[in-house]
């Protein structure tokens, strides 16, 4: 993602926060903190690989993960809810896909590579039936923002290509979309399961010894979140 596009995702998270925040003003005024699991499970799918000496029907899949949640909201009303969550960076492995060998090299199922993602989301929720009640199921819709890091080629990988290889992932911007439901304990207490599902997209390029060789993943997360909230 270039300078230009990263400044206008920073700028439309912010926008959303200060409309939440400009939207609270004059109503309903409470905040709460939740903390649980992120449970990821990917659908990812990927043009086939390309570039020198590449066979066809190269391809990857994604490994699913488990990370921990947190989650700060802001009631804006009797039914509207500005969220921002985020999990900690969790270290997702890529899993080769098609022949089983790669010359004489094993390839098809092997971890070829490995990268950690921060990937915040800012929403706005529509929460249904009066606050008193014990269960107030949700609905809610937004924007989320995902940076690749710290990525790297296994052995396997290195093997694979032909040597030591370089790997970068392109940022993605995309919506999300939740649906859940709060249980409340007790004061301030609640516990909450909802269900995500987000668009990530990125474009992928390895570099062996000047040699790359690309694609394009699209990662289709969708995350079911088991958390317990605190409002203050």
């Amino acid at each position: 993602m270039n300078t230009h596009n990263k400044i206008t995702a920073c700028a439309t998270l912010v926008a959303l926060v200060a409309a939440a925040s400009a939207l609270a003003d004059g109503s309903v005024q409470s905040n709460e903190i939740r903390v649980g699991a992120y449970i990821v499970k990917y659908d990812a799918k990927a043009d086939d690989l390309t570039g020198p000496y590449v066979p066809p029907g190269v391809n990857v899949s994604v490994k699913n993960v488990t990370t921990p949640y947190f989650a700060y909201l802001r009631r804006m009303s009797p039914h509207l809810v500005a969220q921002l969550a985020a999990g900690v960076p969790p270290k997702t492995e890529t899993v080769g896909k098609g022949p089983a060998t790669l010359g004489s090299v094993p390839f098809n199922g092997q971890v070829v590579s490995t990268a950690k993602w921060f990937s915040p989301s800012v929403l706005i929720n529509y929460v249904f039936r009066d606050e008193t009640a014990t269960l107030r199921p949700y609905l809610g819709a937004g924007l989320n923002y995902t940076r690749f890091y710290d990525l790297k080629s296994t052995p396997a990988g290195d093997a694979a290509n032909g040597g030591p290889t370089a790997i970068k992932l392109s940022s993605s911007i995309g919506p999300v979309l939740t649906a859940g439901l709060r249980w409340h304990i007790k004061d301030h207490w609640s516990a909450y399961a909802s269900y995500d599902v987000a668009r990530v997209n990125s474009y992928y390029v390895g570099e062996t010894a000047g040699v790359q060789r690309k694609t394009h993943i699209k990662f289709n997360p969708s995350t079911l979140v088991l958390s317990i909230g605190y409002a203050f």
